[in-house]
């Protein structure tokens, strides 16, 4: 993303981030909230009534802004229908992420919050229900005191942006230094204050290689590029990205999948998860900016060892078919049915063993060839597919579990290609997008190298506009490794 869209963002949010994101931008895309309370009958007391509008007063440390439910004044059924309105954003998230693109296919449970609200109201703890809506999850609550944090960093001064220009080294002087030790301080990072404002001080470096590992960045302290625009990003577009990411969060089922593989495509890093306990992390490669991987939860049904590419005709169009015979010949690539298709092998672009998932979208997980790309702090260089570190090693790994281990192996060892071995049962597989996520030790931030944040934003009536629904670019005729 540009600096001027980092920054663009982040005064768009800055106005909005006074008295705890007070302000209010129009919006009447709120998803599926519409009128709810119909014959509900609720007596309100006055102590049912306070605790609502307490809550609703706190809305910010759930990335929401309170005038979307209340404007001031409401009583009677105006009042029930705030109360249901917000219960609603806090069980099933504000927004419905299924009219904001058009790709969306992960489970998403609806909650009637209707008798929670009269039971809440008969026990008058109204406040303890609504709190109970939210995820309680350790990463829910982290976001969320995060997401406070940054509102009141940004409250407190307005953020200047560091300037344009040559990368600003280690060791070098450079008259916008001092720009870099107040955007450092304006995310509540500390930073020496001396008489030298022009020099970049060893310390000054280590505050910068720790906002480069917040960001997923190589940490070599070098301010340029993608670290000029995560530092220029400011306190208000942080606050923003951790509100995008609770909404996100509150899509979701409260319960997922005891065995699942998930896939956050912003982070392109895989966690997989077998019985309720984290088993595996590693890195991978997900879609290109222009090739976005989909939101999308699909089963794990099978390994394919060895497997052939069919290359999709638009790919084989614009990449294989130009090539030499020599080049052809070398990779494997040959027609079939009017279509390339390339041979099994150490060069094939799906590697040794593909995940094979059911999904009309056509994705899946799969190995490759490109082994340095898992190392790149950026690894948005995919057609749509997820490609998996240590590929071979995570198929052994799930086919042992599965007890399809010896099956796995003379596949693997055999002459036949294209060779499938069907797992006992299905793992769901999702490919969340998360900018923001907790680690389990810190909250850390990521580009929105897909632009999909600032959609979200408009929905919760954080950025001026109207969302849109988000198409995917490509046809599924199209993805590929």
């Amino acid at each position: 993303m540009s600096n001027s869209k980092w920054i663009g963002a982040a005064l768009g949010l800055a106005l909005c981030s006074t008295a705890l994101a007070s302000c209010s931008v129009k919006n009447d895309q709120s998803g599926s909230q519409t009128s709810q309370a119909g014959q509900l009958a609720v007596n309100w007391t006055n102590k049912t009534e306070t605790q609502l509008r307490d809550a609703i007063a706190a809305a910010p440390a759930n990335g929401l802004k309170p005038d979307l439910f209340l404007k001031g004044g409401e009583s009677g059924a105006a009042l029930t229908e705030a109360a249901l309105k917000y219960a609603s954003a806090l069980a099933n998230g504000y927004s419905d992420p299924k009219k904001l693109f058009e790709v969306y296919t992960i489970p998403r449970e609806t909650v009637d919050v209707k008798p929670g609200l009269q039971q809440a109201i008969q026990k008058g703890d109204v406040k303890g229900w609504l709190d109970s809506l939210v995820p309680q999850t350790d990463e829910y609550r982290a976001l969320s005191q995060a997401h406070i944090h940054f509102l009141q960093l940004a409250s407190k001064a307005q953020f200047q942006p560091v300037a344009d220009g040559k990368p600003i080294k280690p060791g070098s002087r450079d008259p916008r230094v001092a720009q870099v030790v107040g955007a450092l301080q304006a995310v509540g990072y500390v930073s020496p204050q001396g008489s030298d404002t022009t020099t970049y001080s060893p310390q000054l470096v280590t505050a910068v290689k720790a906002l480069q590992g917040e960001f997923g960045f190589k940490q070599d302290g070098i301010i340029g590029g993608d670290t000029l625009d995560a530092l220029n990003a400011g306190p208000a577009y942080r606050a923003r990205q951790l509100a995008i990411a609770m909404e996100r969060l509150r899509w979701l089922p409260r319960t997922p999948p005891a065995t699942r593989i998930d896939v956050n495509t912003a982070a392109t890093v895989l966690d997989y998860w077998r019985d309720g306990q984290h088993v595996d992390h590693r890195n991978v490669v997900a879609g290109e900016p222009d090739k976005p991987t989909p939101q999308i939860q699909a089963p794990l049904f099978r390994l394919v060892a060895k497997p052939t590419w069919t290359v999709p005709k638009g790919i084989g169009e614009k990449e294989v078919a130009d090539k030499g015979p020599g080049w052809l010949a070398k990779n494997g690539f040959a027609m079939n049915d009017n279509l390339w298709v390339q041979a099994s092998g150490p060069k094939n672009s799906l590697g040794l063993v593909k995940f094979d998932m059911q999904d009309k979208e056509a994705i899946y997980l799969h190995d490759t060839p490109a082994k340095a790309l898992f190392g790149m702090p950026d690894r948005h260089r995919s057609h749509g597919c997820v490609r998996v570190e240590n590929a071979l090693q995570f198929a052994t790994m799930l086919a042992s579990q599965e007890n399809v281990l010896d099956e796995y192996q003379q596949a693997m060892e055999g002459a036949e290609d294209n060779k499938f071995v069907k797992l006992p049962r299905e793992i769901p597989v999702r490919l969340l997008y998360q900018t923001v996520f907790w680690d389990g030790s810190r909250v850390q931030f990521r580009p929105d190298v897909y632009g999909w944040d600032n959609n979200i934003a408009k929905a919760l009536g954080l950025a001026p506009g109207a969302p849109i629904r988000i198409e995917q670019p490509e046809s599924s005729d199209d993805i590929g490794p």
